[in-house]
């Protein structure tokens, strides 16, 4: 069986025949799962009995809470979603970036609302420059031509989840590629026309299938969010100053004002953006600050891996 959706004290998943409501054993709570989770669990009872491995795990860290909050298990690829209007932020697209990088999943950005502005080529070259080898795909939520723009990653069998701001067009894009009926279709909204910022309609996070195979999951828009916990995902979102850092003369060098910077002396040179150094920085700094810190056997510190059990 596989969680279609996970509430506070119940959790529900889809079997064969359709969908099941399951209990949680002795020692559980719905925390310990995330809508992707593939579970055993008796027919009859249905109580879960096994939990099975993860291939990956998108998670972030929310204000206040020891733990990370699990967003969806099982993901082949993500569809990052931000519209072409002024949601569109290359910092926060970043973010999403180094979460889906950590999780070891795939990353589109899928840009919205095509059909609303005159210049889509400006946000299509920006955001392809925040990663080496994204993949960007412009697309009117609403045609049936989406479908096709994005069947290269929603072929049988595959999950493709919706992260994004609230407004950005996840629950319409989901209605569009499950072909939902007005009944069976999840909630949209609108966004506020002073600063294009949207409403939240969707409050929890579900599994959809849709045609052809592939499972679709469906998350609320992210108002914040905060980086930890990473150890590779910002290394692969900014590739061209992992690569120049062994080249500085400092090991510990923080590319900041040491002597002898590779990175520095790249963005002095001009082939390096110093807006991404800039932020870089900044994700660098929070990123240790979130994350815990323990001390070895022999009193040495080293970085805590609560977020990478699988």
């Amino acid at each position: 069986m596989r969680i279609a959706a996970v509430h506070r004290s119940t959790m529900t998943a889809f079997r064969v025949g359709g969908r099941a409501k399951l209990s949680l054993p002795a020692g559980m709570t719905t925390a310990n799962f995330a809508v992707g989770d593939w579970v055993l669990a008796d027919p009859d009872g249905l109580q879960i009995s096994r939990l099975l491995e993860r291939h990956s795990l998108l998670q972030r860290q929310t204000v206040g809470a020891r733990q990370l909050q699990l967003i969806a298990a099982n993901v082949d690829t993500v569809f990052i979603v931000t519209s072409c209007n002024d949601d569109f932020n290359p910092a926060r697209l970043e973010r999403y970036l180094a979460l889906t990088n950590e999780a070891g999943t795939g990353a589109v950005i899928v840009l919205t609302k095509v059909d609303q502005t005159p210049d889509v080529t400006a946000f299509e070259r920006t955001a392809a420059g925040l990663q080496r080898g994204l993949q960007v795909v412009p697309i009117n939520g609403k045609s049936q031509d989406a479908i096709a723009a994005l069947a290269p990653w929603c072929s049988a069998g595959q999950t493709v989840a919706l992260i994004g701001s609230s407004g950005v067009g996840k629950s319409t894009l989901l209605n569009t590629l499950a072909r939902k009926s007005e009944e069976d279709a999840q909630a949209t909204g609108s966004i506020r026309e002073d600063d294009a910022k949207g409403r939240h309609t969707t409050t929890s996070r579900s599994l959809h299938t849709i045609e052809g195979g592939a499972w679709v999951i469906d998350t609320p828009g992210m108002r914040t969010l905060h980086v930890s916990d990473l150890s590779t995902g910002l290394d692969e979102l900014f590739a061209e100053i992992t690569e120049l850092a062994p080249d500085c003369r400092f090991r510990d060098c923080t590319h900041q004002h040491e002597p002898g910077c590779a990175v520095q002396a790249a963005v002095k040179a001009g082939t390096l953006d110093p807006a991404r150094l800039s932020r870089w920085s900044k994700l660098r700094e929070e990123n240790q600050q979130n994350t815990p810190v323990v001390t070895g056997a022999r009193g040495n510190k080293k970085t805590s891996a609560r977020g990478r059990h699988r």
